[in-house]
């Protein structure tokens, strides 16, 4: 944090705001707080007189407060312009593609034997798996998950470099699973942009990366995020094998970490898109169990996050496409007063607008679209404008309604990722 980053989370603190309060006060995520405080970004010419009251200055000093340099860290991934946007949009996607393609080839090849390893696999070994560790960390605190991606692109990069090098098996084996975790992330920001098909690529190639790696639990992940592609792209009967092969290696993996359950909790998305509510509940029940495990040691953060918090919204999702709002509303209530990420509470609200549009409520529809709609322009964020294209296509019975017109041509406006 830069000096003068550290002064404003210093009067944040002196007024006796933690993070938190803070953020509930501007109604932004307490992440946008957290990257305000770490220069990796800056607020918006609207929130900064009252941000500027909260903090007892005038807007002058808090420009004073804001004007520093950014670290030389931040700054790098701040001013990377965003891989999945922009003129040479394809361009940068067929560059990421193209060392997914050296990468998944290099880790298929056979093992090279016993030699001495090379400078760049030797740097990766020494740093690579903080390095992913604060990748995935700075994934799930942004708002705007495109952020990683430069970032992303580059360590992929730096993993063809490595993977080239002749090390010994030990070596190898680490490698291909520090690929496999950087597959998975850069999927992830596939998914996120609506980029389905290179997002199930990168989980193809994960998986074997994690093969070669020896690591089950890494490969059903992998093979989880894969049939969650499926899903939202309503193929839940293509989805349903990749899950069962899934849980088959989970259960090879170390008991200890909530993978198992984490594919569970998915396998029930599947049986609610086919309308089994009796296998959609054994799932989900076999899910929950994740809550005997050690919370602190039974995910790492990164490409296992399922901790059993997110398993009200998910249960509320599930009972929603099984047609049942009774059983719905209950969970989807209870997972809005949770503490959620910003594209987890705009899932949740974007449910709660259908549900209403379901019982044609129409103030229960305006009310939850509004913000998720608020939500989707803060974030540029594709899962958040699907979700909404999905309450969009059940508003047909009331666009009669000037409220309900004006949410369906507001949907209609997100800036779509190509």
């Amino acid at each position: 944090m830069t000096s003068r980053r550290k002064h404003f989370a210093e009067r944040r603190a002196a007024r006796g705001y933690s993070q938190e309060e803070f953020a509930e006060a501007l109604s932004v995520a307490t992440s946008t707080v957290v990257r305000w405080e770490s220069g990796r970004a800056t607020p918006r010419p609207h929130q900064r007189p009252k941000i500027a009251g909260l903090l007892g200055v005038t807007l002058p000093e808090l420009e004073t407060l804001l004007s520093d340099e950014q670290s030389a860290e931040t700054a790098g991934l701040a001013a990377a312009p965003p891989l999945l946007h922009g003129d040479d949009d394809d361009m940068k996607r067929r560059e990421v593609l193209g060392l997914l393609a050296v990468t998944g080839a290099l880790v298929a090849l056979p093992d090279p034997g016993e030699a001495a390893r090379g400078r760049a696999a030797s740097t990766l070994l020494e740093t690579g798996d903080d390095l992913h560790r604060s990748l995935w960390q700075v994934y799930v605190l942004s708002d705007a998950k495109q952020v990683v991606f430069p970032a992303a692109r580059a360590q992929l990069d730096v993993m063809a470099k490595g993977l080239t090098e002749t090390r010994t098996a030990v070596d190898r084996s680490r490698l291909c699973r520090m690929t496999a975790d950087l597959y998975q992330l850069v999927g992830e920001l596939f998914f996120d942009a609506n980029r389905y098909t290179d997002a199930a690529q990168c989980y193809t190639l994960a998986a074997n990366a994690a093969y070669a790696g020896g690591d089950h639990d890494l490969w059903a992940c992998a093979m989880t995020r894969h049939a969650y592609v499926e899903l939202y792209a309503r193929r839940a009967h293509a989805a349903q094998p990749l899950l069962a092969a899934a849980f088959r290696i989970a259960r090879r993996g170390d008991g200890t970490l909530s993978t198992r359950h984490w594919v569970a909790a998915v396998q029930a998305q599947a049986y609610a898109a086919v309308g089994d509510l009796d296998a959609c509940n054994r799932a989900l029940d076999e899910a929950e169990k994740v809550h005997a495990l050690d919370g602190a040691h039974s995910h790492n953060g990164g490409w296992l996050r399922f901790d059993g918090s997110r398993l009200a919204e998910e249960r509320g999702a599930c009972y929603l496409q099984l047609g049942r709002p009774d059983l719905a509303e209950e969970a989807l209530t209870t997972a809005l007063a949770q503490p959620l990420s910003l594209r987890r509470r705009a899932a949740v609200l974007s449910d709660l607008a259908v549900l209403g549009a379901h019982r044609r409520d129409i103030g229960q529809v305006v009310h939850y679209a509004e913000q998720a709609l608020g939500l989707a322009d803060r974030s540029n964020s594709g899962f958040i404008r699907k979700k909404l294209d999905g309450l969009r296509g059940r508003l047909a019975p009331l666009v009669s309604d000037d409220r309900v017109s004006t949410l369906d041509h507001r949907i209609a406006a997100l800036p779509r990722t190509a």
